[in-house]
Order: C-alpha cells, then structure tokens, then sequence
C-alpha cells in the first residue's frame, strides 16, 4: 500500500460566522491510498476547533508505516494500528479511514451503503446552514436555499438571536434546525428561548450551552420541547453512554471520531441508548461528505451541506437530490477526483 497526500484550502462561497469566530476558508489534506491498481480517497477537514492544522496532520501521516500489513482487506488491524500512533489527531485519523474504506469497498466491487444494508430511500433531509450574518446577508443566503433544501439550519448564540430568526422568517416558512455552538451562558434564558424557539418552526436544538456544562444541558433536556443534540460535546465512541439522559440525541462527525469504523459504532451505541442520531460535517470536499452519506440512512437529522458551501471542490461524489445528500451506488464512498495531480 502506498500512501501520500496533497494539501489543499476550501474557499467558502459566503463568510461562515458561528458563536465565537468567523472564516471564510477551511484547510483540509487529501489523501490517497494505492493497492493493486486501485486508489482509495481520504480528506483531513480542518476547521480551528479541532486544533488540527496540516502541518500536524502531515506530521502524523508520515508516521505511518503500512508495511506489516499485506491487504488492505485488514481494515480492523490497520486503523486499530493507526489510531494508536497518537492520541487525538482525530481528522488526520479519518483521512486514512475514510481513504481505506474507499479502497476495500473498490476491492469488493461494493458502495458501503449497501455493505451496511442501508436503503438509501430513508435518508434524511440535509439541512443547509445560515451562519450568524447582518440581516441582509442572512435574507440573501436564505432566498439561495429555498427551493433547493426542506430544512434550513441557522447558527445561533451571537449577539441578537431572535432576529437572526426572524430575518430567515421573512424569507420562508420552512423548518429549522438551531445550532447555538455553545453560545448560551443562562440555563433560564436558554429554557425561555428554546419555547419561543419552538413557536417559530423550529424542530431541534444543537449543543446550547458549553461542552462540560452537562448539569444544566440536562436540565434543558429534560423540559425542552424539542430535542437537544450534542456537538462539541461528543467527539467519540466513549463519550456516549456518560451523555445518555443529558442529551436527547448526538452529532457525529467523522473529523471528531476517526472516520467511517469508529461513526458505524457510534451510530449503533446511540440507538440502543434509545437517543437520537445524527450524521453532520465541517466544510468538506464531496471526499468526506460521500463518505458520511453512506452511513445517513435511517438516521433522525443529517448535516450534511459541507461541499454545498465551498466554491473549489475537487471530488465528484454524492448529490444533493430532492433536498437529500444521496451517495452514488460506485463502489467505495462513490467519489472521483477531480484534482489532474492527485
């Protein structure tokens, strides 16, 4: 197996400004695994959050060493070794996951959707996010998605959150998702919110208050009429079962939890919790985004607009059908590169 790797930066179609920062490029590292004539795909995004950057996650690839290991068929042994090398470097992990998935599911002549059994007729509608803008801005970005989406999702917990709702308001009538990044500080506020909230259309709540705040998110839980969806609070496989009770369901992304092995799992201790899922994103190429579309069937909520909101992607893959990201039936992840020299 031969690995290698290009850097590249997304360029957003519009500034993206949540609770607490604003950008309006993304760096990610693409990667590419080689075996027997047949390429396997991979992306590292990158947003500031994570606290990765591409030297970081280029210092990581460098580190491994695939020579131990005669197939990539050995997928299991592979990423156990991989995500052994570090502690966290989590998007650099999901590069190699999501590169080796796509490489076994070519071996196997076989899209992962169809391997896990998943009806691609039960995905959920994508949400397309509104990030925190002047009222003129959040009208305009609305006006571009209707039509186009059945749920809109918009960035909360700045500095006036109810009329960031009602700029969305006067455009369309449509559902929304809210993400408050963990913008809120007053559990009371919150609660008072969450109903006014629910009066204006709205069907879910994303990560209200700060991460380790699960005291008064469970409360929230707890009285809310809508459900409560963990974010930055849950990054991977054992964050779960501490967050049953404390939130209705939870966001998983593949940047956070490694890839597409440790997500499946994620996905199944979720359920059998009886909490809600939900697959999401950062700002992807369609690399990482068709790679999480083939875990979305049968989920409650999918976020999953990534490669919708840059203007340089460089993979042909999953589309946006009906307001559904729906993967391609192509064996692996369903991506083709568009980059000449990668």
């Amino acid at each position: 197996m031969k690995l290698s790797w290009f850097p590249y930066d997304l360029r957003l179609r519009h500034r993206f400004s949540v609770s607490g920062h604003s950008r309006s490029t993304t760096p990610v590292v693409l990667t590419k695994i080689e075996y027997d004539g047949l390429c396997g795909y991979g992306e590292a995004s990158l947003p500031p959050y994570l606290g990765e950057t591409k030297i970081s996650v280029i210092d990581f690839l460098k580190k491994i060493d695939f020579t131990s290991f005669s197939s990539p068929i050995d997928i299991d042994e592979i990423l156990d070794y991989v995500d052994s090398l570090a502690m966290k470097n989590t998007a650099a992990k999901a590069s190699i996951d999501i590169a080796l998935h796509d490489l076994v599911g070519k071996i196997n002549n076989q899209s992962w959707h169809k391997y896990y059994h998943l009806d691609k007729n039960n995905i959920p509608d994508t949400t397309f996010t509104i990030g925190i803008d002047t009222d003129t801005v959040v009208r305009e970005k609305t006006r571009e998605a209707v039509g186009r989406f059945n749920i809109l999702k918009i960035k909360l917990g700045g500095r006036d959150d109810k009329q960031m709702l009602r700029a969305v308001r006067s455009v369309t009538d449509l559902p929304l998702a809210v993400d408050a990044n963990q913008g809120w500080t007053d559990v009371h506020q919150a609660m008072d919110t969450i109903f006014w909230l629910q009066e204006q259309g709205v069907v879910m709540v994303e990560q209200p208050m700060q991460k380790d705040d699960l005291d008064n998110i469970a409360l929230l839980t707890e009285s809310s009429p809508l459900p409560i969806f963990a974010d930055e609070s849950v990054q991977r496989l054992e964050d779960i079962s501490r967050l049953k009770g404390v939130f209705s369901g939870i966001n998983i992304k593949l940047m956070k939890c490694t890839g597409m092995r440790e997500a499946w799992k994620m996905r199944d201790l979720a359920k059998s919790l009886g909490m809600k899922t939900m697959m999401g994103c950062m700002t992807e190429t369609s690399c990482a985004i068709s790679a999480a579309a083939q875990l979305c069937a049968d989920m409650d909520f999918a976020d999953l607009d990534g490669a919708l909101l840059i203007a340089n992607d460089c993979f042909d893959g999953a589309k946006l059908i009906n307001g559904k990201i729906i993967p391609l039936d192509d064996s692996g992840i369903g991506v083709k590169s568009l980059l000449s020299n990668f």
